[in-house]
């Protein structure tokens, strides 16, 4: 039947892709949209800037606080969190005004148990958990040798967690009085059989 029908055939299916074309071509346009008056365009003038609230001053201004705690929460945070914190910390800290020595007396930088350092100061970064951003907090705090570390007592560890900010805790978390005692008596092998490589 195809045999004696083929010129019909190949005419139908021409008349069928060029319909199927002509669909597809006018049915993916978009519908043309005719644009319709709205509220502004009845007469009304257009929008005026009130320039007096723009130039006003605040109605309030909010001072913020000169010191923010960390959460409860914040020793059990590793990682970036602790960096980002820190990293607020210290912007909330440089926008804070510096008290006069008449305003308030001068914080006590290193626990009072730790020696005052003598000579170079050690790598602090070998102990584990001690980090760039601790590194230099505890330098500020004073503390740069082994021995410092390792003479801390339990109070020590308290009153220190209270200028670590985010970082409170940690110091006793990672057993950073034992790593120094081992780093500073020089006893690698005991160092590296406990704590890993370094």
């Amino acid at each position: 039947m195809v045999e004696a029908n083929w010129l019909i055939f190949i005419a139908a299916l021409l008349v069928g892709i060029a319909v199927a074309y002509w669909l597809f071509v006018h049915g993916t346009k978009p519908p043309r949209r005719d644009r319709r008056p709205d509220v502004l365009d009845e007469g009304a003038a257009p929008a005026q800037r009130n320039q007096a609230l723009i130039d006003a001053a605040p109605a309030a201004q909010v001072d913020a606080p000169i010191h923010i705690d960390p959460p409860a929460m914040a020793g059990t945070m590793a990682g970036i969190g602790e960096v980002i914190a820190v990293a607020a910390q210290e912007e909330v800290d440089n926008l804070a005004p510096t008290p006069t020595p008449a305003d308030e007396p001068a914080p006590e930088l290193v626990p009072a148990a730790a020696p005052a350092p003598a000579g170079e100061a050690d790598d602090l970064r070998k102990i584990k958990g001690l980090g760039p951003k601790m590194l230099t907090l505890l330098t500020s705090l004073g503390v740069t040798r082994y021995e410092q570390i390792a003479a801390w007592t339990d109070a020590d560890l308290d009153d220190l967690d209270t200028k670590l900010g985010s970082f409170a805790g940690r110091p006793r978390r990672d057993s950073w009085v034992e790593q120094a005692q081992l780093l500073a008596g020089g006893d690698t092998g005991a160092y590296e059989t406990k704590f890993g490589k370094l």
